[in-house]
Protein backbone atom coordinates (compact mmCIF):
# COMPACT_ATOMS: atom_id res chain seq x y z
CA UNK A 1 0.00 0.00 0.00
CA UNK A 2 1.33 3.46 -0.87
CA UNK A 3 1.92 5.81 2.02
CA UNK A 4 -1.38 7.66 2.14
CA UNK A 5 -1.57 10.58 4.57
CA UNK A 6 -3.89 10.13 7.56
CA UNK A 7 -4.70 12.98 9.92
CA UNK A 8 -5.01 12.41 13.67
CA UNK A 9 -6.40 15.70 14.99
CA UNK A 10 -6.11 15.04 18.73
CA UNK A 11 -5.60 12.48 21.45
CA UNK A 12 -6.46 8.92 20.45
CA UNK A 13 -5.74 5.40 21.68
CA UNK A 14 -2.02 4.69 21.34
CA UNK A 15 -2.73 1.43 19.50
CA UNK A 16 -4.39 3.44 16.72
CA UNK A 17 -1.24 5.50 16.21
CA UNK A 18 1.06 2.47 16.37
CA UNK A 19 -0.89 0.52 13.77
CA UNK A 20 -1.52 3.52 11.51
CA UNK A 21 2.20 4.24 11.28
CA UNK A 22 2.78 0.74 9.93
CA UNK A 23 0.75 1.50 6.78
CA UNK A 24 0.27 5.26 6.46
CA UNK A 25 1.97 8.61 6.82
CA UNK A 26 0.44 9.94 10.03
CA UNK A 27 0.01 13.67 10.56
CA UNK A 28 -0.83 14.63 14.15
CA UNK A 29 -2.21 18.16 14.01
CA UNK A 30 -5.21 20.41 14.40
CA UNK A 31 -6.69 20.64 10.89
CA UNK A 32 -7.03 24.42 11.22
CA UNK A 33 -3.23 24.75 11.50
CA UNK A 34 -2.45 22.94 8.23
CA UNK A 35 -1.33 24.86 5.17
CA UNK A 36 -2.99 24.18 1.83
CA UNK A 37 -0.29 21.78 0.65
CA UNK A 38 -0.42 19.62 3.80
CA UNK A 39 -4.21 19.66 3.91
CA UNK A 40 -4.38 18.55 0.28
CA UNK A 41 -2.36 15.42 1.01
CA UNK A 42 -4.74 14.09 3.64
CA UNK A 43 -7.16 11.42 2.47
CA UNK A 44 -8.21 9.89 5.79
CA UNK A 45 -8.81 10.90 9.39
CA UNK A 46 -8.67 8.88 12.61
CA UNK A 47 -10.45 10.74 15.38
CA UNK A 48 -11.65 10.29 18.94
CA UNK A 49 -13.95 13.21 19.62
CA UNK A 50 -14.93 16.14 17.46
CA UNK A 51 -14.51 16.64 13.72
CA UNK A 52 -16.88 19.33 12.50
CA UNK A 53 -18.00 20.67 9.14
CA UNK A 54 -15.24 23.26 8.99
CA UNK A 55 -12.59 20.60 9.51
CA UNK A 56 -14.14 18.47 6.78
CA UNK A 57 -14.30 21.42 4.38
CA UNK A 58 -10.62 22.14 4.97
CA UNK A 59 -9.52 18.79 3.55
CA UNK A 60 -10.28 18.83 -0.17
CA UNK A 61 -9.18 15.23 -0.83
CA UNK A 62 -10.67 13.63 2.28
CA UNK A 63 -12.30 10.24 1.67
CA UNK A 64 -12.91 8.63 5.06
CA UNK A 65 -13.22 9.65 8.71
CA UNK A 66 -12.71 6.72 11.09
CA UNK A 67 -14.19 7.57 14.48
CA UNK A 68 -13.21 5.83 17.72
CA UNK A 69 -16.41 4.87 19.57
CA UNK A 70 -19.87 3.62 18.80
CA UNK A 71 -21.28 7.12 19.28
CA UNK A 72 -20.11 9.54 16.60
CA UNK A 73 -22.09 12.67 17.45
CA UNK A 74 -18.86 14.67 17.54
CA UNK A 75 -18.38 14.06 13.82
CA UNK A 76 -20.63 15.94 11.40
CA UNK A 77 -21.53 12.77 9.53
CA UNK A 78 -24.40 14.33 7.62
CA UNK A 79 -22.13 17.05 6.24
CA UNK A 80 -19.47 14.48 5.44
CA UNK A 81 -21.97 12.30 3.61
CA UNK A 82 -23.18 15.25 1.57
CA UNK A 83 -19.61 15.76 0.40
CA UNK A 84 -19.05 12.10 -0.46
CA UNK A 85 -16.90 11.44 2.61
CA UNK A 86 -17.33 8.11 4.42
CA UNK A 87 -17.67 8.09 8.22
CA UNK A 88 -17.14 4.91 10.22
CA UNK A 89 -17.52 4.08 13.91
CA UNK A 90 -16.70 1.09 16.13
CA UNK A 91 -19.96 -0.75 16.87
CA UNK A 92 -20.41 -4.29 18.23
CA UNK A 93 -16.87 -4.72 19.61
CA UNK A 94 -17.93 -2.87 22.78
CA UNK A 95 -21.50 -4.14 23.11
CA UNK A 96 -20.72 -6.79 25.71
CA UNK A 97 -18.58 -4.53 27.87
CA UNK A 98 -21.16 -1.74 27.98
CA UNK A 99 -23.98 -4.20 28.69
CA UNK A 100 -21.96 -5.75 31.51
CA UNK A 101 -21.36 -2.30 32.98
CA UNK A 102 -25.07 -1.53 32.87
CA UNK A 103 -25.82 -4.66 34.90
CA UNK A 104 -23.03 -3.82 37.33
CA UNK A 105 -24.39 -0.31 37.84
CA UNK A 106 -27.88 -1.69 38.35
CA UNK A 107 -26.74 -4.14 41.04
CA UNK A 108 -24.57 -1.54 42.73
CA UNK A 109 -27.35 1.03 42.82
CA UNK A 110 -29.97 -1.40 44.11
CA UNK A 111 -27.85 -3.30 46.65
CA UNK A 112 -25.59 -0.36 47.69
CA UNK A 113 -22.47 -2.46 47.14
CA UNK A 114 -19.99 0.45 46.81
CA UNK A 115 -21.33 2.03 50.01
CA UNK A 116 -21.10 -1.30 51.82
CA UNK A 117 -17.48 -1.76 50.72
CA UNK A 118 -16.55 1.75 51.86
CA UNK A 119 -18.28 1.06 55.18
CA UNK A 120 -16.17 -2.08 55.62
CA UNK A 121 -12.92 -0.36 54.60
CA UNK A 122 -13.61 2.38 57.13
CA UNK A 123 -13.42 -0.24 59.89
CA UNK A 124 -17.12 -0.28 60.73
CA UNK A 125 -17.65 -4.06 60.57
CA UNK A 126 -17.30 -5.22 64.15
CA UNK A 127 -18.93 -7.88 66.32
CA UNK A 128 -22.60 -7.05 66.56
CA UNK A 129 -22.34 -4.25 64.01
CA UNK A 130 -23.52 -5.07 60.49
CA UNK A 131 -24.15 -2.94 57.42
CA UNK A 132 -27.85 -1.99 57.21
CA UNK A 133 -30.07 -4.08 54.99
CA UNK A 134 -30.38 -2.62 51.49
CA UNK A 135 -33.71 -0.94 50.92
CA UNK A 136 -34.14 -2.41 47.44
CA UNK A 137 -33.79 -5.74 45.69
CA UNK A 138 -33.61 -6.68 42.03
CA UNK A 139 -36.09 -9.45 42.73
CA UNK A 140 -39.50 -8.83 41.19
CA UNK A 141 -38.55 -5.67 39.34
CA UNK A 142 -39.94 -4.44 36.03
CA UNK A 143 -37.04 -3.06 33.99
CA UNK A 144 -37.61 -0.66 31.14
CA UNK A 145 -34.92 -0.20 28.49
CA UNK A 146 -34.88 3.15 26.74
CA UNK A 147 -33.25 2.29 23.40
CA UNK A 148 -33.26 -1.31 22.17
CA UNK A 149 -30.42 -1.18 19.69
CA UNK A 150 -27.49 -3.58 19.71
CA UNK A 151 -26.36 -2.71 23.23
CA UNK A 152 -29.90 -2.43 24.55
CA UNK A 153 -30.63 -5.96 23.36
CA UNK A 154 -27.46 -7.24 25.02
CA UNK A 155 -28.56 -5.63 28.29
CA UNK A 156 -31.97 -7.27 27.97
CA UNK A 157 -30.39 -10.70 27.40
CA UNK A 158 -28.31 -10.28 30.54
CA UNK A 159 -31.38 -9.31 32.53
CA UNK A 160 -33.36 -12.42 31.58
CA UNK A 161 -31.59 -14.77 34.06
CA UNK A 162 -32.45 -12.35 36.88
CA UNK A 163 -36.12 -13.23 36.29
CA UNK A 164 -37.21 -9.61 36.01
CA UNK A 165 -39.92 -8.37 33.68
CA UNK A 166 -38.48 -6.48 30.69
CA UNK A 167 -40.11 -3.79 28.54
CA UNK A 168 -38.73 -1.16 26.20
CA UNK A 169 -39.26 2.02 24.24
CA UNK A 170 -37.39 2.85 21.06
CA UNK A 171 -38.15 4.64 17.82
CA UNK A 172 -38.83 1.40 16.00
CA UNK A 173 -40.63 -1.59 17.46
CA UNK A 174 -38.78 -4.92 17.28
CA UNK A 175 -41.42 -7.58 16.57
CA UNK A 176 -39.00 -10.46 17.10
CA UNK A 177 -38.06 -9.66 20.70
CA UNK A 178 -40.10 -11.11 23.59
CA UNK A 179 -40.33 -7.87 25.56
CA UNK A 180 -43.22 -5.50 26.04
CA UNK A 181 -43.18 -2.42 23.81
CA UNK A 182 -44.39 1.04 24.83
CA UNK A 183 -44.88 3.75 22.18
CA UNK A 184 -43.49 6.58 24.31
CA UNK A 185 -40.91 7.03 27.05
CA UNK A 186 -43.62 8.41 29.33
CA UNK A 187 -45.73 5.30 28.81
CA UNK A 188 -42.73 3.10 29.62
CA UNK A 189 -41.77 5.06 32.73
CA UNK A 190 -45.33 4.84 33.99
CA UNK A 191 -45.30 1.03 34.19
CA UNK A 192 -41.70 0.17 35.16
CA UNK A 193 -39.79 0.72 38.40
CA UNK A 194 -36.35 0.56 36.80
CA UNK A 195 -35.21 2.49 33.73
CA UNK A 196 -31.99 1.90 31.80
CA UNK A 197 -31.06 4.52 29.20
CA UNK A 198 -28.91 3.50 26.22
CA UNK A 199 -29.97 5.98 23.53
CA UNK A 200 -27.53 8.05 21.44
CA UNK A 201 -27.07 11.80 21.47
CA UNK A 202 -29.57 13.28 19.01
CA UNK A 203 -31.77 16.39 19.05
CA UNK A 204 -34.71 14.11 19.87
CA UNK A 205 -33.08 12.64 23.00
CA UNK A 206 -32.01 15.92 24.64
CA UNK A 207 -32.97 15.87 28.33
CA UNK A 208 -35.75 13.38 27.72
CA UNK A 209 -35.09 11.98 31.20
CA UNK A 210 -36.74 14.88 33.01
CA UNK A 211 -38.76 15.51 36.17
CA UNK A 212 -41.92 14.06 34.63
CA UNK A 213 -40.26 10.79 33.63
CA UNK A 214 -38.48 10.43 36.97
CA UNK A 215 -41.67 11.08 38.88
CA UNK A 216 -43.40 8.36 36.88
CA UNK A 217 -40.79 5.82 38.09
CA UNK A 218 -41.89 6.40 41.67
CA UNK A 219 -40.10 6.30 45.05
CA UNK A 220 -38.84 2.74 44.51
CA UNK A 221 -37.57 3.71 41.07
CA UNK A 222 -34.00 3.20 39.91
CA UNK A 223 -32.45 4.98 36.94
CA UNK A 224 -29.34 3.74 35.09
CA UNK A 225 -27.57 5.60 32.29
CA UNK A 226 -24.88 4.06 30.08
CA UNK A 227 -25.89 5.99 26.96
CA UNK A 228 -25.28 9.73 26.92
CA UNK A 229 -25.40 12.38 29.63
CA UNK A 230 -27.09 14.58 27.03
CA UNK A 231 -30.26 12.55 27.64
CA UNK A 232 -30.65 13.60 31.28
CA UNK A 233 -31.81 16.77 32.99
CA UNK A 234 -29.22 16.46 35.77
CA UNK A 235 -30.82 19.11 37.97
CA UNK A 236 -34.10 17.22 37.86
CA UNK A 237 -32.32 13.93 38.57
CA UNK A 238 -30.43 15.32 41.56
CA UNK A 239 -33.65 16.75 42.98
CA UNK A 240 -35.52 13.48 42.41
CA UNK A 241 -32.81 11.53 44.26
CA UNK A 242 -32.59 14.05 47.08
CA UNK A 243 -36.34 14.31 47.62
CA UNK A 244 -37.05 10.59 47.35
CA UNK A 245 -39.02 10.96 44.14
CA UNK A 246 -36.89 8.01 42.97
CA UNK A 247 -34.80 5.69 45.09
CA UNK A 248 -31.41 5.39 43.41
CA UNK A 249 -29.40 5.96 40.25
CA UNK A 250 -26.29 4.60 38.57
CA UNK A 251 -24.55 6.83 36.03
CA UNK A 252 -21.58 6.23 33.76
CA UNK A 253 -22.12 9.35 31.63
CA UNK A 254 -22.74 13.02 32.33
CA UNK A 255 -23.95 16.10 30.50
CA UNK A 256 -20.68 18.07 30.54
CA UNK A 257 -17.91 15.53 31.01
CA UNK A 258 -15.66 15.42 32.90
CA UNK A 259 -17.58 17.89 35.11
CA UNK A 260 -19.94 16.07 37.44
CA UNK A 261 -22.43 18.30 39.29
CA UNK A 262 -21.82 18.62 43.02
CA UNK A 263 -25.54 18.00 43.48
CA UNK A 264 -24.94 14.44 42.27
CA UNK A 265 -21.58 13.92 43.99
CA UNK A 266 -23.16 14.71 47.35
CA UNK A 267 -25.88 12.06 47.06
CA UNK A 268 -25.44 8.71 48.85
CA UNK A 269 -28.02 7.02 46.59
CA UNK A 270 -26.14 7.75 43.35
CA UNK A 271 -23.46 5.39 42.02
CA UNK A 272 -21.16 7.37 39.73
CA UNK A 273 -18.56 6.10 37.25
CA UNK A 274 -16.13 8.12 35.05
CA UNK A 275 -17.49 7.04 31.63
CA UNK A 276 -15.74 3.68 31.63
CA UNK A 277 -18.41 1.33 30.28
CA UNK A 278 -16.13 0.16 27.46
CA UNK A 279 -13.01 0.79 29.52
CA UNK A 280 -11.17 -2.52 29.52
CA UNK A 281 -7.88 -3.18 27.75
CA UNK A 282 -9.31 -5.90 25.45
CA UNK A 283 -12.32 -3.84 24.40
CA UNK A 284 -10.44 -0.60 23.82
CA UNK A 285 -7.83 -2.51 21.80
CA UNK A 286 -10.60 -3.99 19.65
CA UNK A 287 -12.04 -0.52 19.11
CA UNK A 288 -8.62 0.81 18.14
CA UNK A 289 -8.13 -2.04 15.68
CA UNK A 290 -11.48 -1.34 14.03
CA UNK A 291 -10.57 2.34 13.59
CA UNK A 292 -7.42 1.32 11.73
CA UNK A 293 -8.99 -1.60 9.86
CA UNK A 294 -11.64 0.71 8.40
CA UNK A 295 -8.89 2.88 6.92
CA UNK A 296 -6.90 -0.09 5.66
CA UNK A 297 -9.95 -1.67 4.01
CA UNK A 298 -11.03 1.58 2.41
CA UNK A 299 -7.68 2.48 0.91
CA UNK A 300 -6.75 -1.11 0.13
CA UNK A 301 -10.05 -2.54 -1.12
CA UNK A 302 -12.36 0.44 -1.57
CA UNK A 303 -14.84 -0.58 1.10
CA UNK A 304 -15.62 0.52 4.66
CA UNK A 305 -16.20 -2.13 7.32
CA UNK A 306 -18.57 -0.19 9.58
CA UNK A 307 -19.99 2.87 7.77
CA UNK A 308 -22.56 4.92 9.65
CA UNK A 309 -26.06 5.40 8.17
CA UNK A 310 -25.24 8.87 6.83
CA UNK A 311 -22.36 7.50 4.74
CA UNK A 312 -22.62 7.55 0.92
CA UNK A 313 -21.12 4.04 0.64
CA UNK A 314 -21.94 0.74 2.26
CA UNK A 315 -19.53 -1.75 3.70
Amino acid sequence: MSRIAILVPGKIHERVLTRLKESFDVIEADPSTLDAEAAGKIRGVAVSGTFDAAAIDGLANLELISSFGVGYDGVDARHAGAKGVIVTNTPDVLNDEVADTAIGLLLNAIRELPRAENWLRAGNWKPGQNYPLSRFSLKGRHVGIYGLGRIGQEIAKRLEPFKVRISYHTRTRHPAVPYGYYPSLKDLAGVVDTLISIVPKTPQTHKTINAEILSALGPDGVFINVGRGWTVDEDALAEALKSGTIGAAGLDVFYDEPDVPASLLDLPNAVLLPHLASGSVPTRNAMADLVVDNLIEWFGKGRALTPVPETPAKG
